[in-house]
């Protein structure tokens, strides 16, 4: 027994004072006779178990039904550290308010000891991470979204480090309601929700925020980044992560189905979310996928839109906050087929009555990442994937075309500095409002972001052979606001001229932005788009782009004298470049 992690968790049981603790080991035997007691409780209700086998329902709190950014914390010593995109409590002042919450709080409860491995199993790029919850809920999806347990007792050994992370389910009252993270000490608590993405430790908490603490401190970046594979007509397989934000098809891209699979352009995941990148010893970037399983949004998931997806959680998996037919069918908004005649709606009310969605917006799947049809076999490589392209992106409608390639690596972060999206009416109350989400590491960042930059630029200078960054954009629209881009599947033609680029191959037209295509240097064969429409795709408009500067200037200040002075220069560059 690790001695580090018995006195934590003897400290946690005089806190909490649970009637209970039963350390998890992972087994399916363990899974078996927790089971019945979450169907007995309610915590899930089974699905049709003939089309979805091993499937449950769970419906969360109508009040804890997505993360909560103004309650999550970040809690340093000073103030600064945290930074100023990030809400800052001090670490004595988190401690003694929410420590007061916890006191008792298991009281009655069963405390569950949750040992679990970010990365593949033995691999020297992977982490342990130990999660105390009361909640059957949290057990039951760690098991899915990480190697939990035994396998992680057994990695972390007598003298092993890990990151602890103390969560309780509480009252569900969002008013005694936080997500506290110290990164000086890799230490995360989560108290008042029951939320997957509030409650599931290795998640964002770990993998995200005091993950990319530790990163700069140890020479590596934690990143919000999908890792896909793509596989030329060679069979010469090259490696690309992406950070896109929200609502600007991060799944679909991870999932993407190849229409060029018959020419021999296949696609395959390595992971959907989240990407660990260590400098390897011939100066690339290496990758792992840090969890095992996917998260992901259900609403708008179709056959169409992310086929993959929906295989990957046919069985084994856990559906929170859908609607449910009479006989067990899971069904949301998007789903690419009509709603049965009678349906109970996320909130449990029956029949729906179509006035309010009946799926919650947010409704998510929980499904174990080895039962992707589209997974890679080196999805667990415990020395990861090298990696080739860095791919950042948006929704914009006028701005920025298809795609485009940085001029250099300082350039590249300057693209994903201020990388940004016009928000939809579904997604934010009112549409076109200009958000920016750099790197899409706004709300996950453990620090100070300029300082976040400034390690981006470092990481430059240490890898010797960077990868290459780009900027994708696929929704840009006509003058009637129509999308002329067809996405989903299609999006693997900008992904082999970035291939192309990486490989010397395709032929680009240097602009003040960065190199985009020439129109013939873009597979475009059997696509049903005009030359005219093509050349609206890789257009650049000079004003429109004078009047981003202004925009991007605005964004710099947000971090004052922390930013770091080489994107200061970019932008000087970009705004001579653009005349």
């Amino acid at each position: 027994m690790n001695a580090k992690l018995q006195r934590w968790v003897d400290e946690c049981i005089r806190l909490t004072q649970p009637d209970n603790v039963h350390w998890c080991d992972g087994s399916e035997e363990e899974y078996e006779k927790m089971l019945p007691e979450m169907l007995q409780k309610g915590i899930l209700t089974e699905l049709n178990q003939k089309e979805y086998p091993g499937c449950y329902l769970h419906r969360t709190h109508p009040n804890d039904v997505a993360r909560v950014e103004n309650l999550t914390f970040i809690c340093t010593s000073k103030k600064e550290d945290a930074g100023p995109t990030n809400n800052w409590m001090s670490p004595a002042d988190a401690k003694a308010k929410v420590g007061e919450m916890f006191k008792g709080s298991m009281k009655g409860r069963t405390m569950y000891v949750i040992p679990y491995i970010m990365g593949p199993a033995g691999s020297p790029l992977s982490k342990i991470g130990v999660e105390i919850s009361d909640s059957l809920y949290v057990v039951a999806n760690m098991r899915i979204m990480t190697r939990m347990g035994q396998i992680a007792l057994d990695q972390l050994g007598e003298d092993g480090d890990f990151v602890p992370g103390l969560h309780s389910t509480g009252e569900l009252d969002p008013n005694r309601r936080f997500i506290l993270h110290f990164p000086e000490e890799s230490l995360i608590w989560s108290y008042g929700s029951g939320y997957g993405g509030n409650v599931l430790l290795g998640k964002k908490c770990f993998s995200l925020r005091i993950a990319s603490f530790m990163a700069r401190k140890e020479g590596w970046m934690a990143e919000h980044m999908l890792i896909l594979e793509l596989e030329d007509p060679s069979g010469k397989l090259t490696w690309m992560a992406a950070a896109f934000p929200s609502a600007c098809g991060k799944t679909n891209l991870a999932m993407l189905v190849s229409p060029l699979e018959n020419e021999g352009y296949k696609v395959r995941t390595i992971g959907d979310d989240i990407a660990w990148l260590r400098i390897g010893e011939d100066g690339r970037l290496w990758a792992i996928n840090p969890e095992a399983g996917f998260f992901g949004v259900l609403p708008g998931t179709s056959m169409e839109t992310n086929s993959s997806a929906l295989v990957t959680a046919k069985s084994n998996s856990i559906y929170t906050n859908v609607a449910v037919s009479d006989n067990g069918m899971p069904w949301w908004e998007g789903m690419g087929v009509e709603p049965p005649p009678i349906l109970t709606d996320w909130l449990g009310n029956r029949p729906w009555n179509g006035e309010k969605p009946a799926a919650h917006p947010n409704s998510r799947f929980t499904a174990p990442a080895r039962q992707c049809p589209c997974i890679s076999p080196r999805w667990e490589d415990p020395m990861g994937v090298p990696i080739s392209a860095i791919i950042f992106g948006g929704r914009r409608a006028k701005l920025t075309p298809l795609v485009y390639q940085s001029n250099s690596w300082n350039h590249g972060v300057f693209i994903g500095a201020t990388m940004a999206s016009e928000t939809t009416s579904a997604a934010m109350g009112k549409s076109g409002v200009l958000r920016r989400d750099p790197m899409a590491m706004l709300p996950f960042c453990g620090y100070n972001m300029g300082q976040y930059f400034d390690h981006w630029i470092k990481m430059g200078v240490k890898a010797s052979n960077p990868p290459a960054i780009f900027h994708v954009n696929w929704f840009r629209q006509d003058k009637n606001g129509k999308f002329i881009w067809p996405g989903f599947g299609e999006n693997i033609r900008p992904i082999i001229w970035m291939l192309d680029r990486i490989n010397g191959k395709a032929k680009g037209r240097e602009t003040p932005i960065g190199t985009v295509p020439t129109p013939d240097s873009l597979h475009m064969e059997g696509l049903n788009v005009s030359n005219e429409t093509l050349e609206q795709l890789l257009s650049i408009n000079v004003e429109d782009w004078k009047a981003e500067t202004d925009s991007i200037e605005k964004h710099f200040q947000t971090f004052g004298d922390d930013l770091p002075s080489e994107l200061s220069e970019e932008l000087i560059a970009l705004k001579k470049r653009l005349g």
